[in-house]
């Protein structure tokens, strides 16, 4: 029989985590093709793309119950239920989809975030007969990488504080700051005066851009007294520009501190700095690349 869609997998996965044991998405498979009565050869067929269509329909089936809080990933390429997916179970549902994981602000806010106006709609497996396949191509990678930046986040801010602190000089790196071997340099210890790391732009050092790195909760704002302290710290150091980088957020107060010192501030909290990661492939790497081809139409005038 074909492989069903992915929503179809949502109640079947959370089941065979009831137990509370953390599985490897992979461990998905067996209990899945046992629901469903699938055989090797239905397991076998393969995407238009390259790569199983039951691996890919079990994969984001976990990704859009972890995005509903339902499932977390406790270590690298594990999976295991969350209360609140204990409490939907214990309602008994006959299914549970993208209709019932709307019932949570996380999943709204991400659906938000991907198909604004458009996530209201009733969610099929089927395509949306008023997107072109170019804007189904597009929302598609869209999705990805809010899922990815928000499981990226959710990873960052559980690591040790020194990670963010070496995670941030990698990112400006890699985004060209500095651009020699051992530009930038880790600087944060239990008395690092409110600096982070540094990272000299020129060889002898004489541009030099400093770094404050903050593990906030996810939903906690950086206030006006942390940007107070970070322009006191650049101070100290004779400097004038900074980045303040947090998993958190910026508070409007914090923002319209800096806008209005004469020192150079740039803020990037979470949401802009998991974006980041993805753009300059820190954290994240490239999977698969698609090409949507059109008629040439100079081959036939």
């Amino acid at each position: 029989m074909p492989v069903p869609e992915y929503q179809s997998f949502m109640l079947p996965i959370l089941l065979t985590l009831e137990n509370g044991e953390a599985l490897r998405w992979q461990d998905l498979r067996g209990p899945c093709m046992r629901e469903f009565e699938l055989t090797e050869e239905d397991a076998a067929e393969q995407l238009d793309s390259g790569g199983s269509r039951l691996d890919n329909r079990i994969h984001w089936a976990t990704t859009y119950l972890a995005q509903a809080r339902l499932l977390e990933r406790p270590r690298r390429g594990y999976v295991h239920i969350t209360d609140r997916g204990r409490e939907v179970l214990a309602k008994r549902p006959d299914r549970v989809d993208n209709r019932l994981l709307s019932r949570f602000p996380e999943f709204q806010e991400f659906r938000g975030r991907t198909r604004g106006p458009r996530a209201e709609r009733d969610e099929t497996d089927g395509a949306d007969p008023e997107t072109t396949p170019a804007e189904a191509i597009s929302l598609a990678v869209q999705e990805n990488t809010e899922a990815l930046a928000s499981e990226l986040l959710r990873r960052v801010h559980k690591q040790e504080p020194e990670f963010l602190e070496r995670l941030v000089l990698r990112l400006l790196t890699a985004m060209g700051y500095g651009g020699r071997e051992n530009a930038a340099e880790h600087l944060g210890r239990a008395h690092d005066g409110g600096i982070d790391g540094v990272i000299r732009q020129d060889a002898l050092g004489l541009d030099l851009v400093y770094v404050q790195a903050k593990r906030y909760a996810l939903d906690k704002s950086v206030g006006r007294p942390d940007m107070q302290a970070f322009v006191g710290a650049l101070h100290g150091v004779g400097a004038d520009r900074g980045v303040f980088m947090t998993t958190g957020r910026f508070s409007a107060e914090a923002r319209d501190y800096v806008a209005r010192i004469p020192s150079r501030i740039v803020l990037i909290d979470g949401p802009r700095l998991a974006r980041l990661m993805i753009e300059y492939n820190v954290g994240a790497q490239e999977e698969r690349a698609f090409v949507l081809k059109r008629i040439d139409e100079d081959f036939f005038e």
